[in-house]
């Protein structure tokens, strides 16, 4: 039987995530699109005790041997700095991303003294050094790269939709200008102003993609909050698995929003230790209430204190009638 796979990989406080999708015009005869890559810090996977796993091993120990497209939501360190170990390994065949193929050749390599390096900086900085050098080498290795915005609709294999609900074009126009004045900028302390603002401002310039596999359909927002759906279309936001923004922290969704999406399931990305206010137990409690069941890619306790089972990954799958189907495994 023919099935769609879409995995969570436990990358803890991050997202990483594995679409397989059945088409014979791939090799092997599964079209793969890897969509985040969680964090590549050491010390996010050491210790943890929950399954946590990079996002290059785990590929590795599954026998991926091919990437047909790579899709990065936003620049945030724990979903940008973990594609760059896989594309090193993998190199994909398309790279899909919110911003233009030209920016990197206009950034530097950034580096920061002591006395202004906060954790939060440090993380961007990160994200934004590792950007640069991951598009560079896509382009040295004669990877296409695309730019998304919302109205883009896509066919990348059989039965497979990919609509792109965001961002809007005014909306990449601004953070393209956003990345490029920081660049500009010569000014130390207004520099770190525009860093600050930048970061801030990233989760709701996140890629927003709803995919549609044989009328089952799927909405992941990247970091996207609840102040990010405002332009979309009630009928867009429909889903049937919707995996919640921003982690989970109480900014993630809305009460009327969820009840618009109104999905069977739901995955939370919180780490098991729930860094940051993440799998905030009001936001969970709110979309438990809504009907869907609910899942977590790490293993934060659910609203009535039930803790997953220590797993490397989450995979759903839909069957050729559309069932839908959620299992932790190893």
């Amino acid at each position: 039987m023919e099935e769609l796979k879409l995995t969570f990989v436990n990358v803890g406080y991050g997202e990483a995530m594995v679409l397989e999708c059945p088409d014979p015009a791939f090799p092997g005869g599964t079209f793969v699109m890897v969509i985040d890559g969680g964090s590549a810090e050491p010390e996010e996977y050491q210790g943890s005790g929950t399954g946590r796993i990079p996002l290059d091993q785990y590929l590795s120990l599954r026998g991926v041997d091919h990437i047909d497209v790579m899709a990065a939501t936003h620049v945030h360190e724990d979903h940008l700095c973990g594609l760059l170990p896989v594309a090193d390994r993998l190199r994909p065949g398309t790279f899909w991303q919110t911003l233009p193929g030209d920016l990197p050749g206009a950034m530097r390599q950034l580096e920061v003294p002591a006395e202004r390096l906060t954790i939060s900086r440090g993380k961007f900085l990160c994200a934004l050094n590792d950007y640069q050098t991951l598009c560079r080498r896509l382009q040295a290795q004669g990877c296409p790269q695309l730019t998304l915005a919302a109205g883009t609709v896509l066919h990348p294999c059989r039965d497979l939709t990919v609509r792109v609900l965001g961002p809007s074009p005014i909306r990449a126009r601004q953070l393209e200008d956003l990345c490029r004045e920081l660049y500009r900028e010569a000014d130390e302390d207004a520099f770190w102003r525009k860093l600050d603002r930048l970061d801030a401002a990233m989760n709701n310039y996140s890629l927003i993609l709803l995919l549609e596999y044989r009328g089952t359909r799927i909405l992941l927002p990247g970091d996207t909050n609840c102040m990010g759906y405002g332009s979309l279309a009630e009928e867009d936001l429909r889903a049937d698995l919707f995996k919640v923004g921003h982690h989970g922290q109480r900014d993630g969704i809305s009460r009327p929003q969820i009840q618009r999406i109104a999905p069977k399931a739901v995955v939370c990305c919180a780490s098991s230790d729930r860094r940051y206010n993440s799998a905030e137990p009001g936001i969970l409690r709110m979309m438990a209430d809504s009907g869907a069941e609910l899942f977590f890619s790490d293993c934060p306790p659910g609203p009535d204190g039930t803790v997953p089972p220590p797993h490397s990954a989450l995979t759903f799958t839909v069957g050729a009638d559309g069932a839908l189907q959620g299992v932790y495994a190893g």
